[in-house]
């Protein structure tokens, strides 16, 4: 390689003609005048330039063949530009179906993305939170379930009292949801050895709270029976609303009962209980039967007995009424005319008391030694002919 290529790109490196062959040291500075006299002024700095030089001669030196490198600046451009573009292409990530991400601005949240391919500034400046909102997560309260399905009671947490003053253990499970994604990373505090939140413990203490109190206002009887739907739907809709005055950002989906009863300890007492009490049940229903059988029959009796009653009571008083009335016409009749109404009232009365007994007639002004009419049908009890005879005389 000849001197002009030497002398071409590497500028100060090369020889120049006042340092030798390709390869020599340069030539050194020229000595500054000695100020060790008197009246000599003070010694200059010294030349930048020169100082490069000598750096220079050194690094040439320390190389490998005894000459630098060529110059990397566009390599250097080069990399950074790449180190630049892996930089803002780090901002590039993905949101699984059924997820969300919360997007935080130098620790902030600014927004919220669904899923699909999603970018964000690079970090530090802007950094994404993502977790599962469509997943069902159930929550255990009063028991375990081990890994072989079997269950472990817990007392401390399914013991409770009813509004009757009795105790009663439940056992039930708490399923949720994440509803505000933004709420649910920020608002619940997380425990002290992760950094993410920590909802099952906040909404265990909630569940078990909601529960007592749905518990107290409610007797044991139903509570065990026909009460569960109304405490189901009670406990949830008290474990929202805290959940919501919390702003945690959780859905609580269901409540489900797994197990209403007395504690071990006293269950044959109790079910000692029950059975009396199903027998009374038994017994108050067998009266209640005959109650309802008996009550109808004679409450139609007494109905009837009482409008035969008020049937008679209005047919003699109607009857007096007629009575009454026909007896003041008569006696307004008979003022104006006693012999008539005198004879009339002989001949209705003579009608009414023979109308149903047998009579012979015989005209008074007939001849002596007529013989009397007889009637062809005589009733059976009718008297002889000859006491006839002497009735008619």
């Amino acid at each position: 390689m000849s001197d002009q290529q030497d002398k071409g790109p590497w500028g100060p490196w090369g020889s120049n003609g006042n340092n030798g062959a390709q390869g020599g040291a340069p030539k050194p500075p020229p000595r500054r005048p000695s100020n060790d006299g008197p009246g000599q002024q003070p010694p200059l700095p010294p030349d930048i330039e020169q100082l490069l030089l000598q750096g220079q001669a050194k690094l040439r030196r320390l190389m490998p063949g005894g000459r630098p490198p060529r110059s990397n600046t566009s390599w250097i451009f080069l990399l950074l530009g790449g180190l630049a573009a892996a930089w803002l292409l780090s901002g590039i990530y993905f949101v699984r179906e059924g997820q969300q991400s919360v997007v935080l601005c130098f620790g902030k949240p600014i927004r919220t993305e669904e899923s699909g391919m999603r970018y964000h500034l690079p970090a530090p400046i802007e950094m994404a939170l993502t977790a599962d909102v469509s997943r069902s997560r159930g929550i255990e309260i009063g028991f375990k379930s081990d890994s072989r399905g079997g269950e472990r009671g817990v007392p401390e947490e399914s013991l409770m009292l009813t509004g009757d003053e009795n105790i009663v253990e439940v056992k039930y499970v708490v399923f949720w949801q994440v509803q505000n994604l933004t709420d649910f990373l920020f608002n619940i505090r997380p425990p002290l050895d992760s950094r993410g939140p920590d909802p099952d413990a906040t909404i265990k203490k909630v569940a078990e709270s909601a529960m007592r109190e749905t518990i107290a206002r409610n007797r044991l009887q139903p509570a065990m029976t026909d009460a569960r739907t109304q405490i189901e739907d009670d406990t949830k809709r008290m474990i929202q609303k805290i959940m919501d005055d919390y702003k945690s950002g959780i859905l609580i989906t269901q409540v489900q009962l797994r197990q209403v009863d007395p504690p071990a300890q006293v269950i044959e007492s109790f079910n000692d209980v029950q059975s009396a009490r199903a027998d009374k049940e038994r017994l108050e229903n067998q009266a209640m039967t005959y109650t309802n059988d008996i009550l109808p029959k004679a409450r139609g009796e007494a109905s009837r007995i009482r409008q035969e009653a008020e049937g008679y009571r209005e047919q003699v008083v109607n009857v007096a009424k007629g009575e009454a009335e026909r007896f003041a016409k008569v006696w307004q009749v008979y003022t104006l005319s006693k012999d008539t109404t005198s004879r009339r009232l002989y001949l209705e009365t003579m009608e009414q008391v023979l109308r149903q007994t047998p009579k012979v007639i015989v005209d008074g002004k007939a001849a002596p030694g007529a013989a009397p009419y007889m009637p062809l049908a005589l009733p059976a009890a009718a008297p002889a002919p000859a006491a006839a005879a002497r009735a008619t005389e």
